[in-house]
């Protein structure tokens, strides 16, 4: 069976979900991979108010659709961000402008998404961590290796307890490997499972658009992380370096002419969604693929209709034979 095609609502929090679930159904979706912002879910009520998870789920069966994860990137981030004010908008008013209170809040609220998926009867949160070591990346002025190691001794003490809490609730908790997180590429990820423990509540929200416009193969992300692929992100980038743009992108916004990478709506950049599709079935990943549709140059609700077209057709099941068994006698 071909795996179910999903919306993050991410991008689409501006819209409440009953808008915005019969226009994921009319694209083509199986279901939505709902944000825990906007009015898409609250998960401090959906922690302790099973009613209001029962009805989430009836407004999406109601338009055909299915949930298998929740992801909570803003209070994610805001666990070991330094929590400036950039930040202020992911945190309630009362917290916001004191980087220590909008990190305690971020922390309790991690935790009630883990009791949230539990009530929802789903096993996968997926979501950042932040990183107090991210501004260090630039070795300059020198940074001791002392510090980085701090930094993931940091990013430990602060999740374990909050990854106690997905133990204890059956939940999972998928880091989407990105710039600004403990993890953002495939050494940084393996340092950040080490730090803590290994432990099997921490794993991977495999999104393939920031490895390749780091330079990596995305495919090998998965073969590194067999057993850690918790969540698949289908998103696209595109590197277009002319010899006068770079990598760092010039601190231009997204969409901006001089930028030397971007992400482009699903098929239209340059992830090798083949080469994905062939690894996630060497590892039996069966959960969902979702769409996370970002394209500053493309009308949105276009976007989201062709990408889930091209994922549905990219999909393909494992052979369940070797192909050459019928010339054994």
């Amino acid at each position: 069976m071909a795996r179910k095609v999903t919306l993050f609502t991410g991008q689409w929090a501006d819209l409440p979900l009953a808008e915005l679930a019969p226009k994921a159904r009319g694209f083509g979706f199986d279901g939505l991979e709902l944000a825990c912002w906007g009015d898409h879910l609250d998960v401090d009520r959906a922690a302790v108010d099973q009613d209001y998870c029962d009805g989430r789920h009836a407004l999406l069966a109601e338009h055909g659709l299915g949930c298998w994860a929740i992801s909570h990137h803003l209070a994610g981030q805001l666990v070991c961000d330094p929590n400036d004010d950039r930040s202020d908008a992911f945190a309630p008013e009362a917290v916001r402008g004191d980087p220590e209170a909008k990190r305690a809040w971020a922390v309790e609220t991690m935790k009630n998404t883990a009791r949230a998926a539990r009530n929802l009867g789903l096993n996968v949160v997926c979501g950042f961590t932040g990183s107090p070591i991210w501004h260090l990346l630039y070795s300059f002025p020198p940074v001791p290796e002392e510090t980085i190691e701090a930094g993931y001794r940091r990013f430990a003490e602060l999740w374990h307890p909050i990854l106690d809490v997905f133990d204890e609730c059956g939940v999972r908790f998928a880091l989407e490997v990105h710039p600004t997180e403990i993890a953002f590429d495939i050494v940084s990820a393996r340092r950040a499972l080490d730090a803590v423990g290994r432990r099997e509540a921490f794993g991977f929200n495999f999104d393939p658009s920031h490895l390749q416009w780091q330079g990596m193969e995305p495919a090998r992300f998965i073969g590194e992380f067999s057993d850690r692929i918790y969540h698949v992100n289908m998103k696209d980038a595109a590197v277009t370096l002319d010899g006068r743009t770079g990598l760092l992108s010039s601190h231009l916004p997204f969409g901006a002419a001089d930028r030397g990478w971007d992400f482009r709506s699903v098929g239209r950049g340059d992830v090798d969604f083949e080469a994905i599709i062939r690894a996630l079935n060497r590892i039996g990943y069966a959960g969902p693929l979702s769409v996370e549709w970002e394209d500053s140059g493309m009308d949105r609700e276009h976007g989201a209709r062709e990408s889930c077209e091209f994922v549905k057709d990219a999909d393909f099941e494992p052979s369940k034979v070797a192909f050459d068994a019928a010339f054994e006698e």
